[in-house]
This record gives structure tokens, C-alpha cells and sequence, in this order.
């Protein structure tokens, strides 16, 4: 970790936790950038899906199948 990021880690554990959210969330927003090309490869890939499901190529599964497979674990 850098100078600058060590002394900011060590203010922040003064902070109250409501701070420490509202940092967080300011640190998560500047993160959450568009990606085109991120966004293109996921549209295909849903695009592909899509049409497999369509073409009968990939089982489905209900949603009461899915709940059960979560609860279990």
C-alpha cells in the first residue's frame, strides 16, 4: 500500500461507521464505470442463450428447483 493510501486507511478508523458507508459507497460509485465492451460480450452471450433456450438446446429450470438447490447448501 502507498504512503498516501496507508495514512487514509489509518483516518478512516476514526470515522464514524456512518462515514465509513458514505465512503464506501462514494469509493463503489467511482469504481462502477461503463464498460462498451463489457456490456457488448454480456448482450451476446445473452443473445446466445436466448436462442439456445429457444431452440430447445439448454434444459430449464424452475424456480422452485433453484430455491431448493439454495436452501440445502
Amino acid at each position: 500500500m502507498t504512503k498516501t493510501a496507508e495514512k487514509l486507511a489509518s483516518e478512516i478508523h476514526s470515522l464514524p461507521d456512518v462515514e465509513k458507508l458514505r465512503l464506501v459507497d462514494a469509493i463503489l460509485t467511482d469504481l462502477d464505470k461503463p464498460d462498451p465492451e463489457m456490456d457488448r460480450i454480456w448482450a451476446e452471450e445473452a443473445r446466445k442463450r436466448w436462442a439456445a433456450y429457444k431452440a430447445g438446446r439448454i434444459p430449464t429450470v424452475s424456480y422452485q428447483e433453484v430455491m431448493d438447490k439454495h436452501r440445502s447448501s
